[in-house]
């Protein structure tokens, strides 16, 4: 489904296409819906032959067009993962990339502190090395007992294997056989009256108890798998997936997004890009809910799927479902609250703009100290949200000391000038930080210069830099928004950020250029030695004053100091 501009906003997949347009034409539908009807002027749809063929296109086109109603089906989480490196001197780190590079892992923890609480504990049980390269000395892991410290010390491969496949033991269940281990290693120092060492070997039993005891035994049978449950209400879906590794559920994953079709499909949707993302692998088998295609996702994951319709698996299920369920009714609160400050605030902004609903609104600001450094700056806004990645620097180029309005102009025909050549989408309105004289001047370059009309619009602020007046039109008009409406909270964000980004670059240009000196264009005078001159002496009128001994302090070359002296002597006439 496509915009007026002709931009990709929605892809979606159906059995019986007709069926699946029609619905979203006729009956009452949420607001979300609503808004993605309303902003339909094309489609476009393309057979398959098969549902799996389907699925597999859905998820590509939406990875390749990134359309702005599918972006939430979009999982771009990373869990840490364990791993043991393929080294000769082996390390036990966190890392969220997954690599074919020989290395073992385990994993995922959907919470970074699961993985750092069993690393440390691994890191205490066993004294693998720990340093990216190999020092020429000992560190402090070696003096506390968790590293052999093979930068210094001959350890051998039979020693590191021993550790790696203890580690590889214990992460794959095999706790409760380390523990007996060290107990009988801890009675036996107690026997020798070792009791520093009988000490250190019962709290690390405690603390394989503390780390242990945080997963909840689910299944005995040890094998890697992940259960989905999810649940769905006005118009959104909370996903749940529990990661069961070696009969422990070790956390969950949860995804809340709006969906637009049918639940189960949407469901399918995102299982299918769950798995796309390389930081998700494969388990040996997934557990689904009823009343989805498993079939299709077997088919498609080359995995095991199991719908359970008793048992402990089928608890397991129903476990995610309440999980979701609870989830999704929690989250409903925020979700309103998000959804009146952003998108209901940009339908409310037009309707008293008297414009259609401005979801893609650009804004822009100048920047200068007396006409020194001009920048100008552009923030876009997606939806009542910042879209960043579209952000603007403009140093000012054709203008000359503190000419505002020449420099609006100068931006936004830059600016336009490059959406249209390039055919990019075309802000629905455009907001200028200043009065009606910066408006009437965007307004001239638009609609004179480049032939378009996009609804242009001025933020004026009072006495105390705040957000003041909206004016539209020409003649300009104010606009009356009331000042604790979600509308004027949103112009009030639009202003401070392009004026907050504006502000910091000009601060970097403008330390830049404090930086030029008197002490350019000497040669030999880099920008090192300029730094280090201006360290030394405090100020150019020092460096003037400094005799030919004193550069010499500094150990600078004969003809470098003779070059200083001679450039500034110049200057003085």
């Amino acid at each position: 489904m496509k915009d007026k501009q002709g931009t990709i906003i929605y892809v979606g997949k159906a059995k019986v296409l007709k069926n699946r347009v029609r619905s979203y034409f006729t009956g009452s539908h949420d607001g979300k819906t609503q808004r993605l009807v309303s902003e339909i002027a094309d489609f476009e749809y393309i057979i398959t032959s098969s549902n799996l063929e389907a699925l597999l296109l859905e998820i590509n086109l939406i990875k390749k067009h990134d359309p702005k109603y599918n972006v939430m089906l979009k999982d771009d989480k990373s869990y840490p993962y364990l791993k043991i490196t393929s080294e000769e001197h082996p390390r036990l780190i966190t890392t969220r990339k997954v690599k074919k590079d020989k290395g073992k892992y385990f994993g995922p923890y959907p919470h970074a502190g699961a993985a750092a609480e069993t690393k440390k504990l691994l890191d205490r049980l066993f004294p693998l090395r720990k340093c990216n390269t190999l020092p020429d000395r000992v560190c402090l892991y070696y003096h506390i007992g968790q590293c052999k410290a093979p930068c210094v010390n001959n350890v051998s491969p039979e020693e590191n294997t021993e550790m790696v496949n203890a580690i590889i033991r214990f992460l794959n269940g095999g706790h409760k056989e380390i523990k007996d281990e060290l107990t009988e290693k801890m009675l036996k120092a107690s026997e020798e009256l070792n009791f520093e060492r009988a000490k250190e070997l019962r709290d690390q039993i405690t603390d394989i108890e503390a780390v242990m005891e945080k997963q909840k035994m689910t299944m005995t049978d040890q094998i890697d798998r992940d259960v989905f449950g999810f649940s769905y209400d006005k118009g959104w879906m909370c996903v749940q997936v529990f990661f069961v590794r070696q009969g422990k559920l070790i956390e969950r994953d949860v995804s809340i997004f709006p969906f637009y079709g049918e639940a189960e499909e949407d469901f399918l949707t995102y299982i299918g890009q769950f798995y796309m993302q390389k930081e998700h692998i494969k388990p040996k088998e997934i557990l689904l809910p009823k009343d989805v295609d498993n079939e299709l996702i077997s088919q498609f994951l080359q995995v095991k799927t199991i719908q359970p319709q008793r048992g402990n698996k089928k608890d397991l299920v129903e476990l995610a479902i309440k999980n979701a369920e609870v989830a999704l009714k929690e989250k409903f609160a925020l979700i309103e609250r998000d959804e009146s400050r952003t998108v209901r605030a940009v339908e409310n902004l037009g309707k008293a703009l008297g414009i259609e609903p401005p979801y893609r609104i650009e804004a822009f600001d100048n920047s200068n100290i007396q006409g020194t450094d001009p920048v100008s700056a552009m923030v876009s806004f997606l939806d009542g949200k910042p879209n960043k990645k579209e952000y603007r620097k403009y140093k000012i180029k054709t203008v000359e000391g503190p000419d505002d309005y020449h420099s609006m102009q100068e931006v936004v025909r830059r600016r336009y000038l490059r959406l249209l050549k390039e055919k990019a989408p075309l802000p629905d309105l455009i907001v200028i930080d200043g009065g009606i004289g910066q408006m009437n001047v965007a307004k001239s370059v638009l609609e004179d210069e480049l032939g378009v009309h996009i609804p242009v619009c001025g933020l004026k602020k009072d006495d105390k830099h705040r957000t003041s007046q909206l004016l539209i039109g020409d003649p300009a008009m104010v606009v009356p928004l009331k000042r604790d409406s979600q509308e004027f909270y949103l112009l009030q964000r639009i202003q401070d950020e392009v004026h907050r980004f504006a502000i910091t670059f000009h601060r970097q240009i403008r330390g830049k250029s404090l930086l030029q000196s008197t002490l350019d264009g000497i040669p030999g005078v880099g920008e090192k030695r300029k730094r280090s001159l201006l360290k030394h002496f405090g100020s150019i009128k020092k460096i003037k004053e400094a005799s030919e001994e004193e550069f010499r302090k500094l150990k600078l070359p004969e003809n470098v100091i003779q070059n200083i002296i001679k450039h500034l002597k110049e200057e003085k006439h």
